[in-house]
């Protein structure tokens, strides 16, 4: 019976050595590069949460043209936010969520529609975008 005992307590040592590997790795993939999406002539990333993901967003800032910042009017900054993005056909190009407060995007030039949306509270902005130079839009959201 002791060598069977001997043996579960090996295996009940290797699954909690697998588990703690596991959270290790996601701990390193939260800190890992920024996950650029990109779909037909659109990219965009987001994030912002923390210093260090902070510090990655501003390095690639100077690739994007249009950047998004969400926060309370106090100032408190958010994460999840809806971020739809249509141009000036009525054709979505982004639909998706914030990882952190702030959200880049490199979009063709032309004109667009923005709506971010927390909590059921939906913000509109319209924005001339120019290929180069970065246009910074503010999304601000009273407590309820």
């Amino acid at each position: 019976m002791k060598p069977m005992n001997a043996l579960k307590n090996k295996l009940l040592g290797c699954a909690i050595a697998a588990v703690l590997l596991g959270s290790a790795a996601l701990a390193a993939a939260a800190d890992a590069e920024p996950v650029i999406q990109a779909g037909g002539n659109v990219s965009y990333v987001s994030g912002g949460v923390g210093d260090e993901s902070l510090a990655r967003l501003t390095a690639i800032t100077g690739e994007y043209n249009v950047k998004l910042v969400f926060a309370r009017a106090s100032g408190e900054y958010l994460s999840n936010v809806r971020v739809e993005i249509t141009d000036a056909k009525g054709h979505r190009v982004v639909d998706a969520h914030s990882d952190g407060p702030w959200f880049l995007a490199r979009l063709p030039a032309g004109h667009y529609q923005m709506v971010a949306s927390l909590a059921g509270k939906a913000e509109k902005r319209e924005i001339d975008v120019g290929t180069s130079k970065l246009s910074t839009i503010d999304f601000r959201w009273t407590a309820d």
